[in-house]
Parts: C-alpha cells; structure tokens; sequence
C-alpha cells in the first residue's frame, strides 16, 4: 500500500473513532516548506468538555482554560500548556509535560530524558497516557519525536512503559498520528502499536477542517493546528473551539 492510500485508510478509521481521546499529529506540509503539528482534545465529562485553546499574547504560547469558570471543577488534568516553543524546537504535549520537557530542553537535556521522569496520568481506571511531540529546527538527528506514556492493559502492575519514534525524514503531504485511546469504552483502552500515517492538507485552515469535521461530533472539544516555516522556523497557529461559534 503506498504511503498515501495507507494514511487516508488511517484517516477514515478516525473519523468513524468516536473517542480517540486527545491526539497529535506531526509532518510536512504538501509543498515541503512548512513543518506541520495538529492537536487536539475531546471530552465525555461536562468538566473535560468546558475547555477552550487559547494563546497567551506575550509568549505566544498554546493553553487550555475553562470556557465557564464557573463550573470548572478538577482543573489538575485539563488546564495546562499543550504547546510552547524555543529557538530550535516546537513542543506539543496533551498535559503538564509541557513544561517538564521544556524546562529541560532549556537547560540542554533531551526530549527522552524528561520523559523519563513522567509517568501516565493518574486518573484510574483509565490511566490517561501522556502523549508528547516535539519538531526540531535542524533535522540532525530528527526532524520530529513521538512519545507516549501508558501502562499495560489499564493496570498499574507492570508499572510505565515509555516509547520514543523517531523520524529522520520529511513526508510531504503525510504526519505521523499517535492519540490517547484506541476508542471508547469502559476503562478507555489505550492507543497501542506505532503512530499511524495521516493525510495532511495544502494550507493550516484546509488542515483543520480537515480534521475538525472528522472528529466526532458530540465528543470533539477544540482543535489547534501550527504551521511552522522551516527556514525561519516562526510558526502560524489556527484554533479552532467547539465553545465559540
């Protein structure tokens, strides 16, 4: 199967997942410039559905705050930075990790070794992974990770396991997917096996209709989209929330 056909085989599967959870997408755009990080979040709670993406003005960086104050109730796993950036990386997390790979990146420590400190999180049964991408200004030794934190079949018992993916060479046109969950269910079974290959669109707003109509409906909360010029390695954000209409 070619590379293409593979990843639009993998689209529709996730457009018929009704609970995928949160995911990240990383890749090339169609015509090779723009580095490409797709993200978003879904919710079954009233809590984890009162959530928008927002930017903070000074720094630029990507967050989540409650959309009604109000009836924010356990902000510990749903507020936070899915996205910051450096001089030389672009960093999309789906929790607090964030800030512990950034902090460390910082400080000249690595992707892997800060999420050696993490762990899933700690929401039994389900067991939440940390999903984490990271998309580097030089290719040298990749051009972008993916990481995911999970235990074994929604135990604790055999303790985390952590897995790295490493990618060494553009794909125009193609993003490698990873998210949270398999689908739905009760506990929610945790994504398994490699990160799939994703179509990725000409331009950020044709990438984010894209995937905001695939996610579904009822459980899809917001979507951010970053197109990133790999020459200058400044970067456009697209938001897009279920809460504003």
């Amino acid at each position: 199967m070619a590379y293409s056909q593979e990843a639009i085989f993998n689209f529709k599967n996730l457009s018929n997942n009704a609970y995928p959870g949160r995911g990240i997408i990383l890749g090339t755009s169609p015509c090779g410039r723009f580095d490409v990080q797709v993200y978003w979040i879904m919710g079954r709670s009233e809590n984890s559905r009162n959530r928008i993406f927002t930017l903070d003005a000074d720094t630029g960086f990507m967050r989540t705050e409650a959309f009604d104050k109000s009836k924010l109730v356990d902000p510990s796993l749903i507020i936070y930075y899915p996205a910051r950036h450096g001089s030389d990386f672009h960093l999309v997390t789906n929790g607090d990790q964030t800030d512990t790979v950034f902090n460390a990146l910082q400080k000249k420590g690595t992707f892997e070794g800060a999420l050696d400190t993490r762990c899933y999180e700690p929401d039994a049964p389900n067991f939440t992974p940390r999903i984490s991408g990271i998309t580097f200004k030089s290719p040298n030794p990749a051009v972008y990770k993916l990481s995911i934190l999970k235990t074994r079949d929604n135990s604790e018992e055999a303790g985390c396991e952590r897995s790295t993916y490493s990618y060494d060479k553009k794909l125009p046109s193609l993003g490698h997917f990873i998210s949270t969950y398999q689908a739905d269910g009760n506990p929610i079974p945790s994504f398994s096996g490699s990160p799939q290959l994703m179509p990725i669109a000409a331009t950020a707003k044709e990438t984010l209709e894209m995937y905001w109509h695939a996610l579904d409906e009822s459980n899809k909360v917001s979507l951010m989209v970053k197109w990133i010029d790999s020459a200058s390695f400044k970067s456009e954000i697209l938001i897009r929330n279920k809460l504003e209409k």
